[in-house]
């Protein structure tokens, strides 16, 4: 209209502009939100101060969710640093020239890391019998549909069983279970020879499987007559990418027993429970003391030794095998295992691999008799299995799990949840 300053292109032209503009702006701002999540969890994690962050914004169901089958394990190395040290492997075997290699590549022990490897031993025996000790008195329960587990009576009331087969309100199927719920255990290939060759599909029934931890500590120095392994006095060398064992071509002072087979430990080993550390104690409080300290020894211990004992992992399922190199056993049943012919997808693992932690809903009031209710998920933390077993039976959970028990909510009750800010 003439004589009015209402442009109209410009109008136009400035709300097909506003969508765009919300969408990066919303963009932007989860992507800051994530860095900011990533950043907390790298400092809470972190075992050198006690970087404290509480929120009832936390997403603690997240942990207790299992990842979708289609998703792969996060890598410990990024892909870009993996391709970048396997373009320099491939140079370095172009090059006909010895490359040095560091205890445990060239096949001798880590000598710092013998004692270490024993005390992981040693804890992890002593563990299994304060569990066993403290379940008695306690009450552990899980889901048959989607596995969850809670300690304590009663069980919860939050509905989070969202898998094939849940009901339609998503509430738990609850049955009494067992300590194989409470510390599940990982089992891995026996390998006489760590830097030999890969366990192959037609050997799996003929090598034993134990637990991946203490096949981990019989690698690392802890000597096991059931389960023998073999130790070098002379390193390996590697030139031009291939794998030099001098002592294997010229042994000196080498003259092994007839009795040993590399395969089919299981025909001569018997099975007892000898070795297991029994605790004959009536105080709970004192064994949940105790068994708090050997959980926070076995983790950090293992933490330790992976960082020099190599671990691989399938990034699609639980299958672990200790040791440089995977099996190449095709027993995988995991997402698209079809495309890999049945074998798994190996990859560097992590300490949550090798000791899955188990989480649980935290309950603050042991004495209570009313269960968690749904509508107050948000103000619950989140535990170990173990770790929750400890605490409900007197232990002082330490600074490493007290971010995730959310000690400075407060738990409303059901008629102050509209007041609370």
């Amino acid at each position: 209209m003439p004589g009015c300053g209402f442009r109209f292109p410009t109008k136009v032209w400035s709300i097909r502009r506003i969508p765009m503009f919300c969408r990066r702006l919303l963009n932007l701002v989860s992507e800051q939100e994530l860095v900011l999540q990533r950043f907390v969890g790298t400092l809470t994690n972190s075992s050198k101060g006690p970087f404290l962050w509480y929120s009832t914004r936390s997403s603690s169901a997240a942990l207790l969710q299992r990842p979708k089958k289609s998703e792969r394990k996060p890598l410990v190395t990024s892909i870009n640093k993996l391709k970048r040290e396997a373009r320099l492997r491939k140079k370095e075997r172009q090059t006909v020239e010895e490359i040095s290699l560091q205890p445990p590549a060239n096949g001798l022990l880590v000598k710092g890391l013998i004692p270490v490897a024993h005390e992981v031993y040693a804890a992890t025996s002593e563990l299994i019998s304060c569990v066993s000790t403290v379940i008695k008195r306690s009450v552990v329960y899980y889901c048959k549909v989607c596995g969850q587990v809670h300690i304590g009576h009663p069980p919860h009331k939050i509905r989070t069983c969202n898998v094939a087969g849940s009901r339609p309100n998503k509430e738990h199927t609850w049955e009494i279970g067992g300590m194989q719920h409470v510390l599940p255990t990982v089992e891995s290939f026996h390998i006489y020879d760590r830097i030999g060759r890969a366990v192959s599909h037609n050997e799996q029934l003929r090598v034993d499987r134990i637990t991946a931890l203490v096949e981990l500590c019989i690698q690392a120095g802890v000597d096991i007559p059931e389960y023998p392994t073999r130790r070098r006095t002379f390193p390996i060398y590697n030139v031009a990418g291939r794998t030099l064992d001098f002592e294997k071509r010229f042994p000196k002072n080498f003259t092994p027993r007839k009795d040993i087979n590399a395969c089919g430990f299981w025909n001569d080993r018997k099975r007892s429970n000898e070795d297991m550390t029994s605790i004959s104690c009536d105080d709970m409080k004192v064994i949940a003391v105790r068994g708090m300290g050997l959980w926070d020894k076995m983790i950090s211990g293992t933490e330790k030794l992976m960082e020099k004992y190599a671990v691989q992992t399938c990034g699609y399922c639980s299958e672990v095998q200790v040791g440089p190199k995977g099996h190449r056993v095709r027993n995988c049943h995991a997402y698209k295992h079809q495309m890999r012919d049945g074998q798994h997808a190996w990859q560097e693992a992590t300490v949550d691999d090798l000791i899955p932690p188990v989480y649980v809903w935290h309950v603050q009031d042991v004495h209570s008799t009313e269960p968690l209710l749904d509508n107050l998920k948000r103000y619950y933390g989140i535990l170990p299995a173990v770790v929750e077993l400890f605490a409900q039976a007197g232990a002082d959970v330490g600074v490493r799990y007290t971010s995730l028990m959310k000690k400075d909510v407060v738990v409303p009750e059901l008629d102050e949840l509209k007041l609370v800010v």
